[in-house]
């Protein structure tokens, strides 16, 4: 009596996967037509059918994501990233201002996106992707501290899950390790590209987590080096540069790190050791700097 029951609960369950991928494929359609009024009642009615459908609370994300957003034009006197349009003098043809376009975001129609996606979060805690949509908008807000935390958590996380992340509509995510540390990579570029020397100890704080599970991790050993080096704390970059060569030892970027540091806290032989050894691994170019590093101490 138990067979038609297994049965039917496996035709409700392919049916739910069938709803689920007809409602996403049809919000895509509407979003690509720009039809507002045609999402929000998609998703009303996705919601009513299927509440706790991971896909739904990404796309209410990506909704709010995309209400919440002006793009603002100001004038600046050098350009940023690519949208730029170029102000140049009649006379000389020589330019003299840049036209930005950028982006802003409306933090109280975002927040609303925000607690789509951390429910989503909560009831499947192993969606990388998820997680990371979380971790870029908080970074597109400029929201670094909340940034922060996020990646503190999901590092933590992942030593928890061994690295057993799911990805886009629930697929397992392959070669997941490297996969998810390249991620954190690029955003600890996120802060570091901010030039906010203020945010400094974030940057530090991502790279003393990865390294709490991968004490060799040699961008995060770097990185942390690098946050004390533009601080101008030489004393205190040098272990982590020592350790970031220890774990690769022909690494021109930490050679050069290492030569610099001892450069700068005047210690000449040390300096000239590491630029020695720069010469000694390097290209062309790396040795021909290198030379000229030395002749410079």
């Amino acid at each position: 009596m138990l067979k038609p029951f297994a049965i039917t609960t496996a035709f409700l369950l392919a049916s739910f996967q069938l709803f689920s991928q007809d409602f996403a494929s049809q919000y895509k359609a509407l979003e690509s037509a720009k039809d507002t009024t045609g999402q929000v009642k998609l998703l009303t009615a996705w919601e009513a059918t299927s509440p706790k459908d991971p896909e739904l609370f990404i796309a209410y994300f990506n909704y709010y994501i995309k209400k919440s957003m002006t793009e603002v034009v100001s004038m600046d006197p050098s350009p940023k990233e690519n949208n730029t349009f170029v102000v140049t003098d009649t006379g000389s043809g020589k330019p003299v201002a840049y036209l930005n376009a950028s982006v802003k975001y409306n933090s109280e129609v975002l927040q609303k996106g925000f607690e789509y996606i951390n429910r989503g979060i909560a009831l499947y805690p192993t969606r990388l992707d998820m997680r990371f949509g979380n971790i870029y908008m908080l970074g597109q807000a400029e929201n670094y501290p909340e940034f922060t935390k996020e990646i503190i958590t999901i590092i933590d996380f992942d030593n928890k899950i061994n690295h057993e992340w799911l990805w886009k509509q629930g697929e397992p995510l392959e070669d997941a390790k490297d996969f998810f540390l390249g991620s954190l990579q690029d955003y600890i570029n996120t802060i570091y590209e901010t030039e906010n020397d203020n945010l400094l100890p974030l940057m530090r704080q991502i790279s003393e987590a990865v390294i709490r599970y991968y004490p060799d991790h040699l961008e995060s050993l770097s990185n942390i080096a690098i946050t004390y080096l533009i601080a101008e704390e030489y004393e205190k970059a040098l272990p982590f540069l020592l350790h970031a060569e220890r774990a690769s030892p022909q690494d021109i970027i930490v050679l050069n790190n290492i030569a610099e540091a001892y450069k700068r806290l005047g210690d000449k032989v040390n300096a000239k050791a590491y630029f020695e050894k720069i010469i000694r691994y390097g290209n062309k170019d790396e040795a021909r700097e290198a030379k000229q590093s030395i002749k410079s101490l």
